[in-house]
């Protein structure tokens, strides 16, 4: 498996519960992982202990067969190739597109740099926006420069935090549409996660229940669409 997450365990420090517990996952290359939960539920914190923000009382996360943490080893988040998309975008204010998806590829060549800007911003349809700034962008195409920075990189995994809570509906469903497309043109293996259970239906390949910080159920998009789903999930009960 391209990803393996076994047995995660996390909790503040002077909290008496745990936040995450027990949670493990297999992920393949290119899949896409909706992890789907209420307020609360741990969802975001998953996030922040594979992209290195916070580290697990327990367990251990592998990408690509290298460990990025367990019990002796902790892997500094520049280091783990792994690319994440916020809620609000975070765009530098000050930077034009250009910039803004130039900024993780410090590394590369300026002749590199330009031909990587220039495949983003075809992938993403915002070749005649480079050189404009964030606050003269629609949300749709913050959100599109915002997934061409973490893309630019080409990350081993990418995650998304309620990309779409900041949209109407209306550009929801268009970007919702796009982001799939890319993700799977480009191959790249995902996990976002959302309280929206119609997000979590048209973009996903598997769906993760998370309840109380642990894995309640997986079900594909087309179980959890089914009405006996959606009501159960709808009025709180377990699954």
């Amino acid at each position: 498996m391209f990803v393996m997450i076994e047995n995660l365990k996390y909790q503040y420090n002077k909290s008496t519960k745990a936040i995450i517990q027990n949670f493990s996952l297999k992920i393949k290359k290119g899949e896409i992982i909706s992890i789907l939960g209420e307020s609360g539920s741990g969802k975001s914190t998953i996030l922040r202990l594979l992209a290195g923000l916070e580290t697990p009382n327990s367990g251990s996360i592998s990408i690509n067969d290298n460990v990025i943490v367990n019990h002796h080893h902790f892997l500094p988040p520049e280091k783990r190739e792994v690319g994440i998309v916020f809620q609000d975008y975070a765009l530098f204010p000050h930077m034009t597109v250009e910039r803004n998806i130039k900024y993780g590829l410090r590394k590369m060549s300026r002749i590199q740099k330009q031909q990587r800007l220039d495949e983003m911003l075809q992938l993403v349809r915002l070749e005649d926006y480079k050189n404009r700034y964030p606050y003269e962008l629609s949300g749709g195409q913050q959100q599109r420069v915002a997934l061409a920075r973490a893309l630019a990189p080409a990350p081993s995994l990418l995650l998304f935090d309620e990309p779409f809570s900041n949209l109407d509906a209306h550009l929801q469903i268009k970007i919702r549409n796009e982001l799939r497309e890319i993700l799977k043109h480009t191959n790249t293996t995902s996990i976002f996660v959302t309280h929206d259970q119609t997000d979590a239906v048209a973009l996903a390949d598997r769906i993760i229940l998370l309840e109380n910080g642990s894995i309640g159920n997986e079900l594909k998009p087309s179980e959890l669409a089914s009405t006996n789903y959606m009501l159960q999930y709808r009025t709180g009960l377990r699954i």
